[in-house]
């Protein structure tokens, strides 16, 4: 399979779905400036016309877009490693969190804050409407070790999202202890903490590359 990434991205929840289910992909960097596969310098629009990560090649050539839907595909891929679910209500309890990761974290709280043109006052309200989103996982967090009652893909998701608190200096950790010792706690897993260091090192080098042609 063919995964279509840029460093530090959402994407990164794949990469880590397959490092916990030790599956092999092929993962092909995506400049999230140029829309360049980095590898042969082709068009990602021509893969994806929405240009967007992560996109999921699979072995048959289908194209797969949208995290939720390509983390539950890699998860049904291989069963035996866990990260997915079975049973009608655990399958809906994950497609839940993938649900408000997606929705409520990914697309409504940082996708504004992380804008480099969205106005002072946008971000304010954002970031006020999101305290609560924040205040409900932390309380979810409180008793569990993970969003289900082991890792799965919907970790994978959290985790990737979580991350970019580094960047939105608005959201400190400290006000919400469980999802503090949460990221703390998951970050160290071997899978992560894999994915984590070899994807900064890709942004700090992408970071290098937009700096040069500026």
């Amino acid at each position: 399979m063919d995964l279509y990434f840029s460093p530090l991205a959402c994407s990164m929840a794949t990469r880590i779905a397959f490092y916990e289910a030790g599956a092999e992909a092929n993962y092909l960097e995506v400049d999230p400036q140029t829309k360049r596969v980095q590898a042969d310098g082709s068009d990602f629009f021509a893969i994806n016309p929405l240009g967007l990560v992560p996109t999921l090649r699979t072995d048959d050539g289908t194209i797969l877009t949208e995290n939720a839907a390509i983390l539950q595909y890699v998860a049904g891929q291989f069963p035996d490693s866990g990260i997915g679910a079975s049973g009608v209500m655990e399958r809906a309890r994950l497609q839940q969190w993938l649900c408000f990761i997606g929705t409520e974290l990914h697309k409504g709280l940082f996708v504004p804050l992380l804008s480099k043109t969205a106005p002072a006052e946008a971000k304010a309200y954002t970031l006020e409407k999101g305290l609560s989103r924040l205040d409900y996982l932390d309380n979810t967090l409180k008793d569990r070790e993970f969003l289900l009652d082991r890792f799965s893909v919907a970790d994978a998701y959290l985790v990737t999202v979580i991350n970019w608190t580094m960047a939105t200096p608005p959201i400190d950790l400290a006000k919400w202890p469980s999802i503090k010792a949460y990221y703390e706690r998951t970050r160290a897993r071997p899978s992560i903490a894999r994915a984590l260091a070899e994807e900064f090192s890709l942004y700090k080098a992408e970071l290098a590359r937009h700096k040069a042609a500026a």
